[in-house]
């Protein structure tokens, strides 16, 4: 190295060209301020990291529209009763015909109940003290063989975290426990089920989302990294960051959660850990990138981080911004669960590019070239002349996409389609309870056992709104339909009903499975059939409640996905100062997002033989999958036009394919890993939404960002750059700068 002060001295590794050691020595200092800064927002952020299990809501009812008749119903049964019932059914199998001594233990149980311990709680708590409506029960089954007790936990009360749990998840422990002991002789077998049993089973299903899902993801990247890299302590580094990231995330999730000005649910949780690592690891490697490449033009790691970082800032915020906005599109939805993911994944991505944008780079300048040990670049000026010659597998991609261009993306968009074929094959219609979990859980058996010997909505009636004057009608005609069966006057039955504003609650129980997608298929039938005897009626109820998500979520798909499509179009466009290539961009996109659902489905539906999908997949699929795909066609044409504007379109497509081919596979293998991780967690939906995410990172990183994208603007050529000046520009005569294989 060389400067006009001191001509043919060499700059000291770490110091700024042309200055002293301790000229060098400030950026040091800074980076060290840095270092010092994060580390202690990551000694406070870090312990909410795993607290947010403590600020979920997981309640599937209040993520239901405002709007929704279930929620009008539900508002309803508030006035209507001092109480909001969250039930447990108890169910008492025999394999004969239930006998007076087992009718007395099952008698014996019910006293018992309420005075069961709760140790999780602390001392002397009881399930009594979260007791609802009066206990129902032991009732018989038709056939003689099974009793049910109904046991209603107060709502308000069962959901309130006490000593970091429940007592809604401490109630489910110790009813599983006295089922099992206070049974025992009897001959009878006891399950839990209902929604009580279900949402308990939901909380077991997240209990180990901090720890074992985080341990997961980062050890799959950590693997990665090793193999990448080819070093033992650059890994560290990158993984050091996302963790602070995750961290600084906490920080503003936690609060915000806690004070109920954004919605945490174990799913969005779960999801946030994934962006972060994610996101964070594609963004080191983009930097880590351009790192490398200075360091072989520059002895200072000073120099070297700051054109690194000067390359890789645009692309890195256009992308984060374009995930941040694309997941702050999903505030336009009607339910809580999906709104309250827009603003938590948001915050992830911040914390993911704050890290990568200040803190790694501050500790590769602290560490400097050695961070790459064993194999530390040195700095020969030759890195983009080996980029132009290379003969390893990118090289071969950019001289196929330069020597066939229309044939690569005809070819390529064919075979994509043909895939996209089988999208309408996807199965969104709604997963019955039965079907939600792929180990065995307490609350699925109970509900089998509940089916075997009672209506299989036992627990879970429908409840609908009518003038108190139009009420024996109404029971009348649902006697006469299809689907549902002892309806009756009231919320309990027996028991005097109570009117609210002139209306009365008529509830009846269904002979289907309250959460399957043919009791939805009741309700809606209901829904139209009751509007003959009472235009007033609504109906409500549980099955209400999963229809009326079916429907908001169908309502999400037709406004959240163009609205980031617009978007994306309008960050590329002005990224890229072009209308075209965003246009291309977009499209193409799309395209890999079609293709990746018809793969899904097949995938699903003839190989893992799941039998169908939650409402929301698709919804989630689309976003996860344009916002994050989206980023490695920015890493590709951010470089495209930089090297444009020295080169010429054309030469610039080929180059920037052949330099950026490694790091942006690598990113996307990265991003497809973590999103795998996902299914360590037993829930369909989350393995759903890994296979479809890592699936369709993966095609967009190595077919349509690697094939389509470069050969559709290999052939349309500078007007790729349409309206800008960079359209208008003459194209040198050699238009393949990366020469053929010798």
């Amino acid at each position: 190295m060389t400067n006009g002060r001191h001509e043919g001295v060499r700059t000291p590794a770490g110091a700024a060209p042309g200055g002293s050691h301790r000229r060098g020595a400030r950026p040091r200092v800074l980076a060290a301020v840095v270092v010092l800064l994060w580390f202690v927002l990551a000694g406070i952020g870090g312990p909410l990291v795993g607290r947010l299990a403590e600020v979920q809501k997981n309640d599937n009812a209040s993520f239901v529209p405002a709007a929704a008749e279930s929620t009008e119903v539900a508002r309803f049964i508030e006035k209507a009763s001092a109480r909001n019932d969250l039930p447990y059914l108890l169910v008492l199998e025999s394999d004969a015909s239930i006998t007076p001594a087992q009718q007395g233990a099952a008698a014996a149980l019910v006293q018992k109940l309420p005075g069961l311990p709760l140790p999780g709680l602390g001392p002397d708590r009881t399930i009594g003290e979260f007791l609802g409506s009066p206990t129902a029960g032991p009732i018989p089954s038709a056939d003689g063989k099974a009793l049910l007790v109904i046991l209603n936990l107060d709502t308000a009360k069962a959901e309130v975290t006490i000593n970091s749990t429940t007592p809604l998840y401490e109630s489910a422990l110790e009813l599983r426990s006295a089922l099992s002991s206070e049974l025992q002789g009897s001959g009878l077998t006891g399950f839990l089920a209902g929604p009580g049993g279900l949402l308990a089973d939901f909380v077991t299903a997240f209990e180990g989302i901090d720890g074992v899902l985080l341990g997961v993801a980062l050890s799959v990247v950590l693997l990665i990294l090793l193999v990448v890299y080819r070093s033992p302590i650059l890994p560290f580094a990158v993984l050091i960051s996302a963790i602070f990231g995750l961290s600084l995330s906490a920080l503003a999730v936690f609060p915000l959660a806690k004070a109920e000005l954004i919605d945490l649910s174990g799913q969005s949780q779960g999801i946030l850990f994934i962006l972060v690592v994610g996101a964070a690891t594609d963004y080191a490697l983009l930097l880590v990138s351009r790192y490398r490449e200075a360091l072989h033009d520059t002895e200072s790691a000073w120099q070297a981080m700051r054109s690194a970082w000067r390359g890789t800032v645009e692309p890195i915020v256009a992308s984060g911004v374009t995930v941040i906005l694309g997941l702050l599109c999903l505030m336009l939805s009607d339910l809580g669960s999906t709104s309250g993911l827009g603003p938590v994944g948001a915050l992830g991505i911040v914390g993911a590019m704050a890290a990568s944008l200040t803190f790694l780079p501050a500790v590769l300048v602290l560490i400097g070239r050695r961070v790459f040990w064993p194999v530390v670049p040195k700095v020969d000026h030759r890195h983009l002349a080996d980029a132009l010659k290379r003969r390893g597998i990118w090289g071969r991609v950019a001289r196929l996409v330069g020597q066939h261009p229309r044939r690569t993306w005809v070819l390529t968009l064919a075979g994509l389609l043909a895939f996209a074929a089988f999208l309408p094959t996807f199965k969104a219609d709604g997963v019955s309870a039965s079907d939600l979990f792929l180990t065995d859980v307490p609350s699925v058996a109970g509900g089998e056992a509940l089916a075997r010997h009672f209506p299989a909505g036992s627990g879970s009636p429908v409840q609908i709104i009518v003038p108190a004057a139009q009420a024996d009608a109404v029971v009348e005609r649902l006697r006469t339909e299809d689907g549902v069966q002892e309806p009756y006057v009231g919320l309990v039955p027996g028991a005097p009903p109570v009117p609210v504003d002139g209306s009365l609650i008529v509830s009846a129980t269904l002979s289907v499975p309250a959460d399957s997608p043919a009791a939805n298929q009741v309700v809606e039938r209901l829904r139209a059939d009751l509007d003959a005897v009472s235009p007033e009626a609504l109906v409500g109820g549980s099955t209400a409640v999963a229809l009326d998500v079916l429907n908001a979520t169908e309502r999400d798909l037709r406004v959240i996905v163009p609205a980031i499509l617009v978007v994306i179009f309008l960050v590329l466009a002005l990224l890229l100062r072009s209308l075209v290539a965003p246009l291309l961009l977009v499209v193409a996109n799309v395209v890999s997002f079609a293709t990746t659902i018809g793969v899904a489905a097949l995938v699903f539906n003839h190989v893992l033989d799941f039998p169908n999908s939650d409402p929301a997949t698709p919804l989630y699929g689309f976003v996860f999958l344009v916002a994050l795909g989206i980023d490695y066609s920015i890493f590709l044409m951010t470089r495209v036009r930089e090297e444009t504007m020295q080169r010429g379109t054309r030469p610039g497509i080929l180059l920037g394919l052949a330099v950026t081919g490694g790091v942006i596979t690598s990113a996307g293998i990265v991003l497809a890993a973590t999103f795998s991780s996902l299914a360590v967690l037993p829930l369909i939906f989350l393995v759903q939404i890994g296979f479809i995410v890592a699936f369709g990172v993966l095609l967009d990183t190595l077919i349509v960002r690697s094939l389509l994208v470069p050969a559709l603007a290999y052939d349309i050529g500078p007007r790729i750059w349409a309206p800008s000046r960079l359209a208008r520009a003459d194209e040198p005569v050699d238009n393949s700068p990366v020469p053929a294989r010798e």
